[in-house]
């Protein structure tokens, strides 16, 4: 009987984005918070980012800190540490033809969970906001159908 493919039980997971200050680090957050023992999870961008303010606000409502989150690319992960992931996760289209390149030398399974990028909203503070909680929501929503088969914890 055939292994299953490596990522229906992932052991270590990558969540990408293009700057990694917003959606990968509420991602890296989130899927941590839920397997803190269980799962080797970080994240990168296809560029740096700053860390997005919103988007500490947003996880400090979870209760989940962020701030100290520094931003780093792949290329900087790969020379930290290398990119041995089982599972990448891609939330941009930038950062899933990063990753499709970077599958050819790594064995690792790309999964893309095309997610909106909330730093493009207008508007106030409080319209701001919504649009990374709904993004916050979104990807919490992925994350626990995702990984539900791995025995969840709370969040």
């Amino acid at each position: 009987m055939a292994a299953p493919p490596r990522a229906s039980n992932p052991q270590s997971v990558l969540f990408a984005c293009a700057m990694n200050s917003v959606r990968s680090p509420m991602a890296e957050s989130l899927l941590q918070h839920m397997f803190p023992q269980g799962l080797y999870v970080k994240s990168a961008g296809t560029r740096k980012g700053e860390l997005d303010p919103f988007a500490v606000s947003v996880m400090a409502e979870l209760g989940q800190d962020i701030s100290a989150h520094k931003p780093q690319t792949f290329e900087e992960l790969e020379d930290w540490e290398g990119l041995n992931f089982d599972l990448i996760i891609t939330l941009s289209p930038e950062a899933h033809h990063k990753a499709l390149e970077l599958t050819r030398t790594l064995a690792a399974d790309v999964e893309y969970w095309p997610t909106q990028d909330p730093t493009t909203i207008e508007g106030s503070r409080d319209q701001k906001l919504a649009a990374y909680r709904d993004v916050c929501d979104q990807l919490l929503m992925r994350i626990r159908r995702r990984f539900a088969k791995l025995g969840s914890a709370p969040v």
